[in-house]
């Protein structure tokens, strides 16, 4: 596996969460600096200023309209952002929501995580938002991401579940079978299943779309697994956050892991690139590009 990293030009900016866009390029959120950042395949960085600041951009996604959507934790907000650059926002109206979580849904809107008002909402391409209450109480629903099924699943950090709702709003939840397990990240596998991290338990979940769980332990249980994305073959890509590594685990369960330069660098969102490589946000100061050896 080959590692090439592009550092962030601004010190401190936090690169978190991260997404293949528009323009073959790939673009960020600076959770630090209140920026949307791009870059390109050639290496080439922009950067975006978000007005008025301290939002603390956290996920990012690619919406149905070609634009890029992103959660903007500390100021309760979704963000849009075209590929040219022009930002609009749109207010959750949950007071002290913390948005997090955020992906495109099978309805053409944007489906979202509301970390401290228990819900999951709703945004059309239009900005208007829906939110729907989670059964749960305390439960932090922190990742999200749409199943084959149609529905969208997301974590319940705190309440150590997953939870799926439908498009017309109906929630169930599946209890974990690890103690303090600490659900973050979750993709749609290529077996159809969701795949997750246990940030608390060093572990890999899968569920299916039957509600049927397995786990599988990671042999470095301090590992912090947190972000977590599939390739185009099958397997799934995590980052482990706690040790500067990235996870890669196939259907069967089997693992391996792959080092960063630097084991620091807190590697926190990852995303498959129009280039078939991995990218990864070091929320330490720089984008990585992790590739196969030829």
């Amino acid at each position: 596996m080959s590692v090439v990293e592009y550092p962030v030009g601004e010190p401190g900016s936090g690169p978190y969460g991260i997404v293949a866009g528009p323009g073959d390029a790939i673009w960020y959120t600076q959770v630090h600096h209140d920026r949307i950042g791009r870059l390109g395949l050639d290496g080439e960085h922009t950067t975006y200023r978000l007005d008025p600041a301290s939002g603390r951009p956290s996920l990012i996604v690619r919406g149905p309209d070609g634009a890029l959507w992103f959660t903007e934790t500390q100021e309760h907000r979704i963000g849009r952002i075209s590929a040219e650059g022009a930002v609009t926002h749109v207010a959750v109206p949950s007071a002290g929501a913390g948005p997090f979580g955020i992906a495109a849904g099978p309805d053409g809107a944007l489906w979202f995580t509301e970390l401290h008002a228990d819900r999951i909402g709703r945004v059309t391409v239009e900005g208007t938002v829906t939110e729907f209450d989670l059964p749960t109480k305390g439960g932090f629903p922190s990742m999200i991401t749409g199943g084959a099924d149609g529905a969208l699943w997301f974590t319940l950090n705190q309440a150590n579940a997953i939870g799926r709702i439908t498009p017309e709003g109906k929630v169930t939840t599946h209890a974990l079978p690890t103690a303090d397990a600490g659900p973050v990240g979750i993709c749609l596998g290529g077996d159809g299943a969701l795949w997750f991290t246990e940030i608390g338990a060093g572990q890999i979940g899968r569920i299916g779309v039957d509600g049927a769980i397995t786990e599988f332990p990671l042999p470095d249980r301090a590992a912090r697994p947190h972000a977590i994305t599939a390739d185009a073959r099958g397997s799934c890509w995590f980052t482990e956050w706690g040790t500067g590594r990235i996870g890669r685990i196939g259907q069967d369960g089997d693992l391996a892991h792959y080092a960063l330069p630097d084991p620091r660098s807190e590697p926190h969102g990852i995303a498959l690139g129009p280039d078939g490589a991995l990218w990864v946000a070091l929320e330490a100061g720089a984008i990585a590009r992790l590739a196969p050896d030829e």
